[in-house]
């Protein structure tokens, strides 16, 4: 990755990590999701938890583990009641002590190089505010990949999809603090926060990018699709898309078109609406 013509110096190299757990997480998948960020090449030196709401005591235990062997390192911030990701997202990005935060989930596994790859693209575009790349996606076992996520890769190509899909993959998103809070934070939008984000940042004209290579394994198993259907979910995104349409960021057949497909695709079945995403929104893992 760090070539003798590119090293990063030692403030490349600080950035925060930003995590939001809440009580329905599972233990192990949990300590996986830290541990993969601890074994970063380039390793954190600021791994901010928020506690969204009252946990379990198997996850305060895995917390307790590695605060108590890491005191330096890791932050807990802790929400009386649980207040959704993007507010507890919030809460934890004020505590954060260093510009560029990296996104992490509490059940997906970062590989080794990621946070060297995206430092790396910071260094080489000091206009840079957001970054991430692509994403494979698990079932039970981290290694056996059913599909990829791939993402736009140049702001000119990140701008144009913008209109029509989420550019970035939230949980492998590395950003700089300033940038997003210039742009308001994140505002609770269920499932559509991060979304929602990149737009306001791209709106103020922060730069953005993606690193072409597969930095997140993201766990997908079936609650994944469940939760991107139902009246809910379909008044949420469509109310995401009246935003972009308030802000001149959409036109009006834009917003149509979208919130038609999010309406088709939101009243299907789960296990339907599991294999249009599959066939059509991610491409097959090379075997």
């Amino acid at each position: 990755m760090i070539t003798e013509d590119n090293r990063l110096s030692e403030n490349d190299r600080l950035y925060s990590v930003l995590m939001a757990v809440y009580a329905r997480e599972q233990p192990e998948n949990l300590r996986l999701a830290i541990q993969s960020m601890l074994d970063q090449t380039v390793a954190p030196k600021d791994f901010v938890i928020v506690c969204d709401g009252p946990l379990t005591q198997e996850l305060e235990d895995v917390i307790a583990e590695f605060a108590g062997i890491y005191p330096e390192v890791f932050q807990i911030v802790r929400l009386e009641r649980n207040q959704g990701l993007g507010n507890a997202l919030n809460a934890g990005l004020e505590s954060c002590r260093y510009d560029r935060i990296a996104r992490m989930d509490s059940d997906d596994i970062s590989l080794p190089y990621r946070c060297e790859c995206q430092l790396e693209m910071f260094l080489k575009d000091p206009r840079l505010a957001l970054c991430s790349g692509d994403i494979a996606e698990f079932g039970s076992e981290p290694d056996d990949i059913g599909g990829i996520r791939y993402v736009p890769k140049t702001h000119k190509e990140i701008l144009k999809y913008a209109k029509k899909r989420n550019p970035i993959n939230h949980m492998a998103a590395m950003y700089k603090k300033s940038a997003v809070m210039a742009a308001g934070g994140y505002i609770e939008i269920k499932m559509a926060e991060d979304y929602y984000l990149w737009v306001r940042m791209l709106q103020k004209g922060y730069q953005a990018a993606n690193a072409d290579r597969i930095l997140v394994k993201v766990r997908a198993g079936d609650s994944l699709y469940a939760r991107r259907g139902g009246l809910e979910y379909i008044r949420s995104v469509c109310r995401l898309q009246k935003a972009f349409l308030a802000s001149r960021f959409i036109t009006y057949p834009e917003y149509v078109r979208n919130c038609a497909e999010r309406i088709f695709v939101g009243m299907m079945p789960s296990r339907i609406r599991k294999g249009l995403y599959q066939k059509y929104l991610r491409r097959k893992a090379d075997r």
